[in-house]
């Protein structure tokens, strides 16, 4: 079966563009090579290689592998915690169910 290509908006492939440099700077600091990072995370460094480049068609378990090898699975538990416009979305819903009971 075919996959579809996601086509992307300019600010989420900078978006990925910076996740990809941000993980790539933390292999860096912890002096693990991409050969040693690729072995450990179960991927291929041409896999890896498109991580760190941000490419839109790697799936989250892929990166989910990379960040459980360079021990920062904790920063996927901060994605939508805040959901600030969600709750104000809700608030307002909840608001006008309340209103519309008087």
């Amino acid at each position: 079966m075919k996959q579809k290509n996601t086509i992307l908006l300019p600010k989420e492939e900078r978006l990925l563009e910076n996740l990809g440099e941000n993980i790539k700077l933390a292999r860096k600091r912890r002096g693990i090579t991409t050969q040693q990072l690729a072995e450990r995370a179960g991927i291929g460094r041409t896999t890896l290689w498109h991580v760190e480049k941000g490419s839109g068609h790697i799936s989250i378990a892929v990166i989910l592998r990379v960040l459980s090898v360079l021990g920062l699975t904790d920063d996927l538990k901060k994605i939508a915690l805040d959901d600030t416009f969600g709750r104000k979305l809700q608030d307002a819903g909840l608001l006008n169910k309340k209103q519309a009971k008087k």
